[in-house]
């Protein structure tokens, strides 16, 4: 029996007219203690804190109380 040794995988290429363009990555936020943020589960709140390096922020919700959302994540932004 003939075995074959397998290949390594070739890079994708994306085509210019390509509707499945390559993700672009955005730049990260910069969050401040005091700024107004929407996520998309919790509604709005307002920065508590602003973990070192910008890894994560504490965001207070009202309702939904203190949460501490990990950075990057495309569910947050700035109002």
């Amino acid at each position: 029996m003939l075995e074959m040794s397998p290949r390594p995988a070739a890079p994708r290429r994306i085509l210019p007219g390509s509707p499945f363009k390559a993700p672009v990555a955005l730049p990260p936020q910069q969050f401040e203690v005091g700024e107004r943020v929407t996520h998309d589960r919790h509604g709005m709140g307002k920065v508590v804190a602003v973990e070192d390096g910008d890894v994560a922020v504490l965001v207070n919700f009202g309702g939904a109380g203190v949460q501490r959302i990990t950075l990057p994540n495309g569910k947050i932004s700035k109002l």
